[in-house]
């Protein structure tokens, strides 16, 4: 059913066991694709679990994911409805930061190989990989409780950043004693790194601006250099969702709930299980804005190694989380009420705040800002990239690591990557069209353009 041309419902009378409906945000030839792969029945398993409210929600970049979708929304009562761990994932708080130079790319361009090379050399990438800080006892817990302040506090950074970071880089329910001594084993050693996947620092370039006031008011300029840094919480974050997984399947008897998927597991969130899940998940988002701000020193070192003075300063200008669930308030007919909302692939969308939605290797990335609308249409949520629509081991079979990097070569993108086989994944066409899933997010009017950036050199593990 079509709820306007970007919005589509799956009624709660499509299946007996849903609590209410499931909703979509495509074009109509997006929902073609979507349909593709089980993420629409993904999200009406979403739809039934305990406590959820209004509906689940899917962004136009949805594909397949763990339990939930990716891309996936879903709000759910704070006193009576359930919290779970496939509706965050295993990268708990993976997320975008974006900086911003103060020179064009005319002033840089001469010096990019270089820079590039300097950027792959201060950013350690690449599965296990450990980066320049090892973390010991208290240090590792004054990280998980302190997120990015702590590295501020620890000179990696200034308070300034902190003030262009989504809750200010920390989230005050985080309890480091609930995180398992596995899960800080294979954390300590790396924060500052970028890890694999779809992991990059990527140097881009202002190409397009769609709101000439609001670009000036964010400092945004035609050909300005910009860095965007995508990472998350590496293997702690990994260890905390297995280990609350596994904790909540076996405690979901217990609270008397059954799954239409396993994957799903989810216990009420006033349970014990719920509040240590949300507690140690909080640390672990805490990780991920310090990993990312150590990685911001490391890029912001690499440019004055190669650039010096006159590259200027690089400006935080926002960094937001796309896996995550926090604790918000939205109106529910007459009445407001406390909800954990779960975002996972999916980017908060506050009035005003900037919305960070990375394209594909080798396409452009946009900046949005979120609007009034996404408050009452879609729990403040917008999308967080181009969506995958074909699996890691297909693009392997499909896409010659070399040549794809001979291609991105011929379109003036230097890269810096580990192993050419894991290029081959995150291939342009092993994702959608983001300029396809950015149009219907704006059309849609939960969050609008500002600017898109065209990638000039990118780091990968």
């Amino acid at each position: 059913m079509k709820i306007h041309e970007w919005l589509w419902e799956i009624p709660k009378s499509y299946r007996g066991d849903m609590r209410v409906p499931a909703r979509v945000y495509a074009s109509d030839r997006m929902l073609d694709q979507i349909s593709t792969d089980r993420s629409l029945e993904q999200l009406v398993n979403v739809a039934t679990l305990p406590g959820i409210v209004g509906h689940a929600l899917s962004m136009p970049d949805i594909h397949e994911g763990y339990g939930f979708p990716v891309g996936g929304v879903a709000a759910f009562d704070a006193e009576d409805g359930v919290i779970s761990p496939g509706g965050i994932g295993y990268d708990i708080n993976c997320g975008v930061r974006l900086l911003c130079a103060e020179v064009p790319l005319s002033a840089i361009q001469s010096h990019l190989t270089e820079l590039g090379s300097a950027l792959y050399r201060e950013v350690p990438s690449g599965v296990g990989q450990g980066g320049r800080l090892t973390m010991k006892g208290n240090d590792l817990d004054g990280v998980l409780e302190g997120g990015a302040g702590r590295l501020v506090e620890m000179g990696y950074g200034d308070e300034a950043d902190l003030q262009h970071i989504e809750s200010k880089g920390t989230l005050e329910q985080a309890s480091a004693g609930l995180v398992s001594q596995h899960a800080k084993d294979r954390g300590r050693d790396q924060l500052g790194t970028m890890g694999a996947g779809n992991h990059f620092v990527e140097v881009g370039v202002v190409e397009r601006i769609y709101d000439d006031a609001e670009a000036k008011r964010l400092g945004l300029f035609l050909e300005q250099v910009t860095v965007l840094i995508h990472t998350g919480s590496r293997g702690l974050g990994h260890q905390v969702a297995t280990d609350y997984i596994r904790d909540m399947g076996r405690a979901m008897p217990r609270h008397g709930i059954t799954l239409p998927d396993p994957q799903l597991a989810c216990t009420p969130f006033a349970s014990r299980e719920g509040q240590e899940y949300f507690q140690a998940m909080s640390a672990g988002a805490n990780f991920a804005w310090a990993n990312r701000q150590l990685i911001t020193w490391e890029v912001r070192k690499a440019w004055q190694d190669v650039l010096g003075a006159a590259g200027g300063s690089l400006r935080l200008l926002y960094d937001v989380a796309h896996n995550i669930a926090k604790i918000e308030e939205y109106r529910v007919g007459p009445v407001s009420k406390r909800m954990v909302i779960h975002r996972k692939g999916a980017t908060r969308s506050f009035p005003n705040q900037p919305v960070l939605v990375p394209g594909s290797m080798g396409t452009r990335s946009f900046l949005l800002l979120g609007q009034e609308k996404a408050m009452s249409e879609s729990f403040g949520s917008s999308c967080h990239g181009a969506g995958r629509r074909m699996s890691r081991t297909k693009a392997k079979k499909e896409i010659q690591g070399g040549e794809l990097k001979r291609r991105l070569t011929e379109q003036g993108i230097i890269v810096n990557v580990g192993k050419l086989s894991a290029l081959a994944e995150e291939a342009p066409e092993a994702y959608k069209d983001v300029d396809e899933v950015v149009e219907v997010i704006h059309q849609a009017g939960i969050a609008k353009k500002v600017a898109h950036f065209r990638p000039v050199a990118v780091i990968k593990g």
